[in-house]
Formats: structure tokens, sequence, C-alpha cells
């Protein structure tokens, strides 16, 4: 099944948890919270911002797209699906013997650029691509999505050092900064504060946003930066859970999904009702 019109941002966003909310009940699988916060800029970025071609998904022009946190596979693949890179019915596959919608971030599927899990990876690959459509001069922007956690990796900073000196101009990331991670809170577990200072000492541009507000994730990530301004650090203010009352702002959802039969309807039901 495809979608043959055109459906909204909101839509798309709130299509894409109830799907994710399917997904991980069926595979027994994770990081809903995550998932959740992600949606709505995934769906900004495929619904508004990218330069993309479903039915070509190689499209030598095309933005590229690295989902850094590659722990929010679900959420990828049913924005992806939605916007006719796949059927819609494959999402049933997620996490099951055979599929190609691993629970993390798999190349394999069409629309992925980059196999994603091992966190810290995303933002260096990034940077390559970047460095590489400067110097060969193509027109095409990456964008790599991070969580906040990740930021904890080294090798981000070495990453965010090189962007800030070769002036990555078309290269931008997006922090999912939901303020929780695996094993608690960032205060507790690993303080990034001040982040927008951070990334402004390393010379990146930085626009701070409500990461559920569709108008201001757009206005961040549409426009077409040039080759040589500094790098642009998108930092998406974020609620994990998002959507759903009893998963907001709740550790225990980066790793549990909905149990029962009688809690999935609950949480589709508050879902849908948001639509």
């Amino acid at each position: 099944m495809s979608r043959s019109m055109p459906i909204s941002v909101a839509e798309l966003a709130s299509r894409a948890r109830c799907h994710v909310a399917r997904m991980v009940h069926r595979a027994n699988a994770s990081h809903i919270g995550g998932c959740f916060s992600l949606a709505d800029i995934l769906a900004v970025l495929y619904g508004e911002a990218l330069d993309h071609r479903p039915e070509d998904p190689t499209w030598q022009e095309r933005d590229r797209v690295i989902l850094s946190k590659g722990h929010a596979a679900a959420a990828l693949y049913a924005v992806l699906a939605e916007s006719n890179y796949f059927a819609i019915e494959e999402l049933q596959q997620y996490g099951q013997d055979g599929s190609r919608l691993l629970t993390h971030v798999s190349h394999g599927v069409p629309g992925v650029e980059f196999s994603t899990g091992s966190l810290g990876h995303g933002l260096p690959v990034a940077c390559g691509k970047a460095l590489a459509a400067k110097r060969s001069g193509w027109a095409w922007r990456t964008f790599a999505l991070l969580s906040d956690g990740e930021l904890d990796e080294g090798s981000n900073w070495e990453a965010i050092l090189f962007a800030g000196h070769h002036r990555l101009g078309r290269l931008t990331a997006i922090i999912d900064y939901n303020k929780i991670q695996s094993f608690g809170t960032l205060s507790e577990v690993l303080d990034l504060h001040p982040l927008a200072d951070k990334f402004r000492a390393f010379r990146w541009d930085v626009a701070e946003v409500n990461g559920h507000d569709h108008s201001k994730l757009c206005e961040a990530l549409a426009g077409r930066r040039p080759a040589d301004a500094p790098p642009l650090a998108v930092i998406a203010h974020t609620v994990k859970g998002k959507g759903v009352d009893f998963m907001e702002h709740r550790l225990k959802y980066h790793y549990s999904a909905p149990r029962s039969g009688e809690q999935l309807q609950e949480v589709l039901r508050q879902l849908e009702r948001t639509e």
C-alpha cells in the first residue's frame, strides 16, 4: 500500500507515532519514548524540508539524512513508509526474524543512508558526506539526527570541531533534546548545559526550537545555506514519550513498550485524539 495523496506534517507525525506503538508492541521491543520525541522532527524533514524522491531513493541530488540515534529506527521506518519508500504493510515485520526492518537502523531499507546504533558514529559520517559534497560542488544537504545522551561520546565533539573548522555550511545536526538518556536525566548522568554555547564555541551557528512546533522546525530546517557558511546545530527541545500522558518525561519508556493489548489501545486512543 502507498499513499497517492500527500498528507500534512501533523498527520504524518501522528501516523508515525501510531505505527511505532504497534510496531514495538508486536515486536516486544523498546525505545518508544525516544521515537515519540523524534517523530515531529522526522515528519518536518520528510514532509517539508528535504529534497528527495521516494520513487528513486538513490537519486544523486537527494539530501542525505543520517539517524545517528539508531535505536529510534521504528520512527524513521514509519515515516519512510508513509512517504512511499516502501509498503506500509511491511511495518508489521519490524523486529521479526528475517525482516529487513531491524530494531536499529539498517541501510538495507530504502531511504536509509547508513546503518546506525553504535552511538557517536552518525555525525562523523555526516561530516564526511558534507565535506565530499562541498569539495565536489554538489548542492545537496546532509542532516544528522542525534540524541542528547549520545553527545556524551567524544567522537561527536571531534566531529563538531572538524565541521566548524571546515565550514560545512550544508551540514545540519539536529539534537533531540528530550533530556532523558538510558540511565537517568542528563543532569544526573552528564549535564550538557550550556549546549548552545558549546556549539557556538566550536564555530557552529545554532537555532534553539520547540521540537514539536512544526512551523518553527520548518523555519530552521527548510532553508538552503551557503556552502561555506558555518554548520548549523538545531537544538530541538522535545518531550520523551510525547503524546501519551503516562509516557511523557518518563525514563521507563526509554526501554518499555506497551505490554498488553489494553495498554496499546490506550496509547493509540491518546495519539489519535491529537490528530
